[in-house]
Order: C-alpha cells, then structure tokens, then sequence
C-alpha cells in the first residue's frame, strides 16, 4: 500500500505568515485559441510539503541541488505523539530505540488541521532528541509541523543542529490516516540551485509493498 504524505498545493494552501503564497497563472489556454495550457507558478520555496536546505539558515550551506539526496529516501518509521505544543524529548516518542530505522516521522495533531488554517502552536524538536537520534544513524527527521524549531525562534537551534549532524528534515508532512510503523520513504526535493527549500512529493509504501 502506498500513502501520499504530501499536502496538496492549492492558492488556499496555508504559508508561514508573510512568505507568498501560490499562485497559478494562465499563460497559455487552449480555450483561448493555443495549442497547449501552459501555467507559471508564483511559489515559496516552502511551501507545503518541503525539503529545508542548510543554505535556509546558513549562508555558506548547500542549495537543495547539492544536498545529500539518498538520505530522503529509504527505511522510515512514523511514531504518533500527543504533545501538541513546545519541544519533544526521547520519551515523547514511547520507544526505546529506532532499531536501526534511519527516518524519523512524527505525527502529531497538526495533520487532523486544514489545509488553510496555519498553526503557531506545535510541537518541534529538541536538542536532546536530535543529539538522541543522531547517536543512532539517523539522517532525516519529518514533522506535520510547519518548523523543527518553535514558531517565534529567532535563532533556529535545531535548524543547526540537524546541520551539525549532517541530518536532512521535511516539514509539514500529512500523516492523517498513516498508521504508526516502518515503510520506505520517498520524499526527494527538486534539483535547485542557489535556494533555500524544495517542494517535495513525499510517499510511503509498506514494506510488503516493495
């Protein structure tokens, strides 16, 4: 079985207050008389279901083009957690170990939201859970939430710490109806250069599946 883990990008799509929102734009429309529909798109570079790159939050990171790609795609567990606000530790995820599972999605409340209403209060990540996680081999940690780190931080210290371990994170990932359990993740950003974030169609497939 296969789950779209992506938000649908629609004009009514929530975005981080004061980024830009989509917005599709007719250039070419067979109705019109042209032989093709052709559409630009006027988009953040986060917007939906994204991919950061280190250059979101350092200026000497890599562009989405020269981020590791392999660590977005591969064996990935999704853990349900009922803390709705502020940092998540270890014990929040009710596990012992990820058991070699090299990806991490937490699901919490924040998939159950529309997809216009955007949240300012939800859970993000620690430095104690990165640091925990990065002990054991992981390389990508996704959220339903719009941010690894809370909504007003200015300094963005999980951001960096994921960088420090050489970690990769998704945010605002869609889990609602996504049991808890191991899959195969396939979440690849564009091949940009000299931005910041991917849009990224991300999708998991149960292991009996592959």
């Amino acid at each position: 079985m296969i789950y779209d883990i992506t938000r649908t990008v629609t004009p009514r799509l929530a975005v981080w207050p004061g980024d830009t929102q989509f917005t599709p734009a007719a250039a070419l429309l067979k109705q019109n008389g042209s032989s093709v529909n052709l559409f630009t798109l006027t988009l953040s570079a986060h917007t939906g279901t994204h991919a950061d790159a280190y250059y979101h939050y350092d200026d000497t990171g890599a562009h989405p083009a020269a981020m590791p790609f392999e660590h977005y795609l591969g064996t990935a567990r999704v853990i349900t957690v009922g803390r709705r606000s502020g940092p998540l530790t270890p014990g929040n995820l009710g596990i012992d170990s990820m058991g070699g599972v090299q990806r991490l999605l937490i699901h919490s409340h924040v998939s159950d939201l529309p997809d216009d209403q955007f949240p300012t209060q939800f859970p993000y990540l620690s430095i104690e859970l990165i640091d925990w996680l990065a002990a054991q081999n992981v390389v990508l940690i996704g959220l339903d939430s719009p941010s690894v780190d809370a909504f007003d931080s200015k300094t963005l210290d999980c951001h960096h710490r994921l960088k420090h371990h050489g970690m990769v994170n998704l945010e605002t990932v869609q889990l609602r109806g996504v049991p808890d359990g191991i899959y195969e993740l396939i979440a690849l950003p564009l091949k940009l250069d000299d931005v910041c974030g991917s849009p990224v169609r991300a999708i998991l497939r149960t292991l009996d599946a592959m």
